[in-house]
């Protein structure tokens, strides 16, 4: 990892309304950063994955941008990827911070690398072939696990527990991979019958927009 870089490679940036999870339906900006090295076969964002395909941009230009969709309605920011935590975050949280003292900064992450910067809200979305840290699991506020197959519900039942483990109780979700029949079947099943856990859908997918 890089130590706080001041400019980092950004796949696009866009103000929709975030479609998963706690925060589902709520108007969101998001800052896409390339590289990604978890390698999912199912991911949907697989062109983000070579960081240095993707232009280097200033922290305190996304800062910028991330404050004008604040003043338009935005209401947080999301740091998503690719992989964003296999980068140093630290400079562009300033950055946000300073441009936008009162927005939110929420962060999607498979929690592989170390944390870095300064989040209101984590997201982890572990993954069975590659797993979080220890340290990610104790401070995410959201484990949001995407179902194919069986495997995946002990997965997120072990990662739920892990986080019980160090002392964190974050909101437990489960996302079936989008167009999974058998994903969808599995999560709608298991959330029927464990009343801590909930459905989480792609729902910009559903409604097509970004």
């Amino acid at each position: 990892m890089s130590s706080s870089p001041i400019n980092l490679p950004v796949v696009e940036t866009f103000h929709s309304l975030q479609g998963e999870g706690i925060h589902g339906g709520r108007s969101a900006f998001f800052i896409r950063l390339g590289g990604c090295s978890v390698g999912c076969n199912w991911c949907d964002t697989k062109h983000s994955w070579p960081a240095a395909a993707h232009p280097d941009t200033a922290v305190v230009e996304l800062a910028s941008a991330a404050a004008f969709a604040q003043q338009q309605g935005a209401a947080f920011v999301v740091i998503t990827g690719g992989e964003p935590l296999h980068h140093n975050l630290e400079e562009l949280c300033k950055a946000l911070e300073a441009a936008a003292p009162q927005f939110p900064r929420h962060l999607e992450t498979s929690g592989v690398n170390p944390l870095s910067g300064h989040f209101n809200w984590i997201t982890l979305s572990p993954k069975r072939h590659n797993p979080p840290t220890a340290e990610l699991l104790s401070r995410c506020h959201e484990l949001k696990v995407v179902v194919h197959e069986a495997a995946d519900l002990s997965f997120a039942q072990s990662m739920a527990e892990a986080a019980n483990r160090a002392n964190n109780s974050p909101a437990l979700l489960l996302q079936p991979g989008w167009e999974s029949s058998d994903g969808q079947r599995l999560a709608l099943e298991f959330v029927r019958t464990q009343p801590t856990w909930r459905l989480s859908l792609q729902s910009h997918k559903w409604l097509g927009v970004r």
